[in-house]
């Protein structure tokens, strides 16, 4: 049959009309008693267990399980007509939340779910029941799955997709999810985008976009987490616009006319929603102040951005050729529909089974869908099932994938992260805000300062004009004062000329003699008082002068002091100057602290990530045969890409120094010591800065961190620094010495995360590898802290804890040669035998190749041989010797077998021909 497009509202009705529940069967028989089976199938319950709500609650305690709820469909008008003389194959239990599956009037199977939707429920129970705690979830800050299997034409797409235009009450769970999605963030701070795709014949094709019709899949190398770069992304801001943009993608999807849906759908519809929100009530308030530290410590704390995906997916329905009468290239779409559907069960059946390999890359569906099923989301399957008997076979495998979705666990993940673009921003405008009172105080302060030189000088200038006008009028007062004291002395002088000529005439006449002695005494007196009165004059005119001297001087001595003052002011205005200066250069210098932090920030938290990503990676690499330091769980590679750290590094220690990274390990908040530690970390991996940073005391900071810190991240990267310096023999001296592997043991013990178990068995696997330590580790619990990590089941702890058993077993192998060592094996002791023959062959390369020359360490010893016989090893030891791809280790395991007697009488009682 030929494809067509489905467009908006007559496909929806037709889509009604096939799916949406009508009536109830009025042919439905009573429940017949159930029969019971083992526990280790599917989740059936018998009868006697009906009453008891114990397993529905072992599941629902665990967070990260799949929630799977069952949809009833009524009969539609065709199973009315051909099926009205038998009853419902199912029957539905909603208040037990079970559901029981007749195989015959007499026998029954009763199956368990999260929620039991019967036919009468509406599509806002549904969409409460299914999808609404994914979306809280998402809004929290969790990725978020809700998806819709069954076969086909059994409501699927009616389930999810109705827009409700007509009939508000149909909009289905993509409709609804959007509503709250719009409700729950604040578009003025937050964003939510919108993908619309399908997956039709293994290409991936935008439903926005036809054109663009082979969408490739990107996965990220850092997280693991799978995007479509090429798919177009619409930004939402009302709920219109998201109606609008469903019409579109549905009038562009895949649809065709089968025997069981006149509408099916022919491909794989997938919504994806992506939500970034900004975390309300942690932002930083802003200061003033330049110069607080505080404020320096919480401006730099960058707010917190939480991004999330939900992921809505209608999947095309599984069918039956013979059924639905499918042919032509209708026939090839259904192939590839149940292609598809096959491998998504085929994943869904390895995570339920806890097996070590998922097949996740046989289609693009489940490649998808990998955050899903055994990621980090939150999912939520919705399984559609129809009542007519004659389609028990697809109801019963729909239900069975139902239960087996149920035993899925994901670890749910909090997408969170720094804003640092917002913090830069911010500090932008806090700076600029800073820069701008800035200059309006310099601005008022040089114009204080000019303000104030004006009125100095002008108070000199009329100093100085008051002290020249007195002086100029002192100077003439004492001018004038003078010149008349000397005309009056000089009248007087010719008049007492006069007087002495008169007075020598009257002397000749001897008659008067007498007279003019009396006479000369008269003027000798007269003279001798004018000579008084001069004399008064002269000190008066002394005593004058001197005041006005004094005068002076005290005009002087003002003028000192207003010249004084000037200079006080200058000195002043120089201080003042200095101290602007000094504003502008700390400013600068603070803007550069800023820009500087930032940076750093931004680079040492990707040069973390960037570390542990390589580490992550690093399992696969070639492994020296030392088989003793961290450095085989990198990649060769990462010595190439070390190189562009060490230039970061070294201007690190230039510009912060290692004191002050150090420091910030015992900081009170969280955040700072966890970049803190994340920069010790990517240093301890330098060989050059170990010796630096254990003498400065970072390994006993970081011990101290790792025994008081109750942050699982921060437990994560102080064991990875310490793996790093436990390359060193003297570090591993220093660690066993500061109860170094007590801590370890202590964080494995409460470990949950792989990431956290690797760093802490790749420390410990480092000790094993030295020959001093061996008594003292074992004493210590370390063998045993390693073997209780194997519970994780991860493939990078087991590679660690496998490389530590290796390392062990050689330092044994070469006491025993050396004969300071006698006595079976320490690691046959703790019981680590049986692990290693367990994963001998383990499908991972890097386990097994360390668990193969572990086993050939230990075997060169004739004291381990009977232990080993009665615990498996010789087998494994004949298929290494033979299937080995390690020539070395396939040698090693040759030359041990030959030249043990005790193999060799084992081998021949076994007839093994070797």
């Amino acid at each position: 049959m030929a494809n067509n497009y489905r467009n908006g509202t007559s496909n929806r009705s037709s889509l009604a009309k096939t799916d949406r529940p009508l009536s109830v069967n009025s042919n439905s028989k009573p429940a017949v008693k159930s029969k019971s089976f083992p526990a280790s199938g599917p989740r059936k319950s018998s009868p006697a267990s009906l009453g008891s709500a114990a397993v529905a609650k072992d599941y629902a305690g665990v967070p990260g399980r799949v929630r799977v709820a069952v949809r009833l469909r009524t009969r539609n008008a065709e199973e009315m007509v051909a099926d009205a003389d038998f009853g419902d194959c199912v029957e539905l239990l909603p208040e037990l939340k079970r559901l029981k599956l007749r195989k015959n009037n007499w026998d029954a199977e009763t199956y368990e779910f999260d929620e039991v939707l019967t036919e009468f429920a509406s599509q806002k129970r549904v969409y409460q029941a299914v999808a609404k705690p994914v979306v809280e979830s998402v809004l929290d800050g969790y990725n978020g799955t809700v998806m819709a299997y069954g076969q086909t034409g059994t409501g699927k797409t009616y389930t999810l997709g109705p827009l409700g235009e007509e009939d508000p009450a149909t909009r289905g769970i993509m409709v609804r999810a959007m509503e709250d999605i719009l409700a729950g963030v604040s578009l003025d701070t937050d964003s939510v985008t919108v993908s619309y795709l399908q997956l039709y014949m293994e290409t991936i094709q935008d439903l926005l976009d036809p054109t663009n019709d082979n969408i490739s899949i990107a996965e990220d190398p850092k997280t693991g987490d799978v995007s479509l770069p090429g798919a177009t992304l619409v930004e939402i801001r009302d709920q219109h616009s998201f109606v609008e943009l469903l019409k579109l993608g549905e009038a562009h999807r895949f649809a065709a006319n089968t025997k069981l849906n006149t509408e099916s759908s022919r491909s794989h519809a997938i919504l994806m929603v992506h939500v970034k929100r900004s975390v309300e009530g942690r932002d930083v308030a802003h200061s003033g102040e330049i110069g607080n530290n505080s404020h320096m410590v919480k401006t730099l704390k960058p707010p917190i951005v939480r991004k999330a995906k939900l992921v809505v997916v209608d999947l095309a329905g599984s069918e039956r050729i013979d059924k639905s009468g499918s042919e032509g290239h209708t026939l090839e779409e259904a192939k590839s529909i149940n292609l598809s559907l096959s491998a998504l069960g085929k994943c869904i059946n390895s995570l339920a089974e806890g097996s070590a390999y998922v097949p996740v890359r046989d289609s693009k569906l489940t490649r998808l869908l990998r955050d899903s099923f055994g990621g980090t989301a939150r999912t939520s399957l919705v399984i559609t099932i129809g009542p007519s008997p004659r389609h028990r076979g697809e109801t019963a495998s729909t239900i069975l994938f139902g239960q087996r979705a149920m035993k899925v666990e994901n670890m749910l993940k909090l997408k969170e992260e720094f804003d640092y673009k917002s913090l830069a921003r911010r500090l932008d405008i806090q700076l600029d805000k800073l820069i701008a009172e800035h200059e309006r105080q310099q601005k008022a302060f040089e114009n204080e300062i000019e303000r104030i030189t004006i009125e100095a000088q002008n108070q000199i200038s009329e100093t100085e004009r008051n002290y020249a006008d007195a002086l100029e009028k002192e100077r003439l007062k004492y001018q004038k004062d003078y010149m008349e004291s000397i005309k009056k002395l000089e009248e007087r002088w010719k008049i007492n000329q006069q007087k002495q000529g008169s007075d020598r005439i009257m002397v000749r006449s001897e008659d008067d003699c007498s007279d003019v002695a009396s006479n000369a005494k008269g003027s000798m007196a007269s003279i001798v008082g004018e000579l008084t009165e001069v004399k008064k004059l002269l000190l008066k005119e002394t005593q004058l002068r001197k005041a006005a001297e004094e005068e002076v001087n005290n005009l002087k001595i003002q003028v000192a002091q207003w010249k004084r003052s000037e200079a006080s002011g200058n000195t002043e205005i120089f201080k003042l100057r200095q101290m602007l200066e000094d504003e502008a250069h700390q400013k600068k210098k603070l803007e550069e602290e800023i820009a500087l932090l930032q940076s750093q920030l931004l680079q040492i938290s990707f040069e973390a990530d960037e570390t542990r990503r390589r580490l992550d990676r690093g399992e696969s690499g070639k492994i020296p045969g030392g088989l003793d330091s961290l450095t085989q769980v990198r990649q060769p590679q990462l010595k190439d890409a070390g190189n562009g750290e060490k230039a970061s590094i070294a201007k690190l220690f230039e510009q912060v120094g290692l004191q002050k990274i150090l420091s910030l390990l015992e900081a009170e908040d969280a955040d700072v010591q966890i970049h803190a530690v994340k920069v010790v970390a990517n240093l301890a991996a330098e060989e050059s800065n170990q010796e630096k940073i254990v003498e400065a005391g970072g390994l006993t900071s970081l011990l101290m961190l790792l025994g008081s810190s109750e942050d699982e991240t921060i437990h994560r990267v102080a064991a990875g620094a310490i793996a790093n310096l436990a390359m060193n023999e003297t570090n591993q001296e220093l660690i066993m010495t500061q109860g170094g592997i007590g801590l370890l043991s202590t964080t494995a013990a409460n470990a949950e995360d792989p990431q956290t178990l690797r760093m802490v068995a790749g420390a410990i696997a480092n000790l094993c590898g030295n020959d001093k330590l061996q008594l003292k580790l074992r004493g210590e619990g370390g063998i045993k802290a390693l073997l209780g990590m194997v519970r994780c089941g991860h493939p990078d702890v087991l590679a660690q804890v496998a490389r530590g058993i290796a390392n062990f077993a050689k330092c044994e192998s070469r006491a025993s040669t050396q004969g300071t060592k006698t006595g079976r094996s320490l690691l046959i002791d703790d019981g680590a035998l049986p692990w290693i023959v367990q994963n001998s062959n383990n499908e991972a390369s890097p386990i097994r190749r360390h668990i193969e020359l572990a086993l050939c360490h230990l075997a060169q010893h004739e004291v381990n041989a009977k232990d080993m016989i009665s615990g498996g090893a010789l087998w494994e030891l004949v298929r290494i010797s033979r299937d080995c791809s390690r020539e070395d280790i396939r040698t090693l395991a040759h030359r041990t077998l030959t030249s043990s007697p005790a193999f060799q009488a084992e081998m021949r009682r076994l007839r093994i021909d070797y």
